[in-house]
């Protein structure tokens, strides 16, 4: 049987209608802020604190675009007939995020956790020039930097966590041990003294 002509535009209108009654989705951006997932790959924000200029992550950059200036100084010692120590401080530390590829090696290999995924996304420039950013744009970066999510409540504690408390309660024993020998050997000398006073007082005619 022939198609009856126009059934193909009636079909094609009728999912239009249907569409047309139906609630929108569309988020209207930037509008409306869309809800990312806490492991979003945005930016790369910079915990400066951490950072000991070790240059791995700028060595592990598949794309060569982390730049790192530092120079040395000398600290005076701790203790007199020390030797002096010498440490890095860091002068520059940028990334280009026109040649950033988000793989997160830099991330990854961090060995003092000095740089975090931060959700921020909206750092376009007109200049491509521009999209290198400096380490005071990354540390601001760094205060959206979300929570890292809890654990499973089955999972396993970590290592670290683990031997801090291993530690803090052998303290804790150790402190409350010496606190009781304190103790009972304050009761050992009262009841010394009070014996002493009552063999005085016993022997005085």
């Amino acid at each position: 049987m022939p198609p009856i002509p126009g059934s193909g535009l009636a079909k094609g209108l009728a999912v239009t209608l249907r569409t047309m009654t139906r609630k929108t989705v569309t988020a209207q951006y930037p509008d409306t802020q869309p809800e990312l997932p806490p492991r979003s790959r945005g930016v790369i924000g910079l915990f400066e604190e951490n950072c000991t200029v070790c240059m791995l992550c700028a060595r592990e950059c598949p794309d060569w675009c982390i730049y790192i200036d530092s120079h040395k100084e000398t600290s005076p010692p701790a203790a007199p007939g020390g030797r002096e120590r010498s440490r890095n401080v860091l002068d520059r530390f940028a990334i280009d995020f026109s040649l950033c590829m988000y793989c997160g090696i830099c991330i990854e290999v961090c060995p003092f956790d000095a740089l975090f995924w931060s959700p921020e996304f909206e750092y376009a420039e007109t200049d491509i020039h521009e999209l290198t950013h400096e380490r005071d744009k990354l540390r601001e970066w760094m205060w959206t930097v979300p929570e890292p999510p809890a654990l499973d409540p089955g999972a396993e504690e970590p290592k670290e966590i683990a031997a801090a408390r291993k530690a803090a309660d052998k303290l804790a024993a150790q402190h409350a041990q010496e606190q009781h020998a304190q103790e009972q050997h304050a009761r050992e000398q009262h009841a010394q003294e009070q014996h002493a006073q009552e063999d005085e007082e016993g022997g005085t005619p």
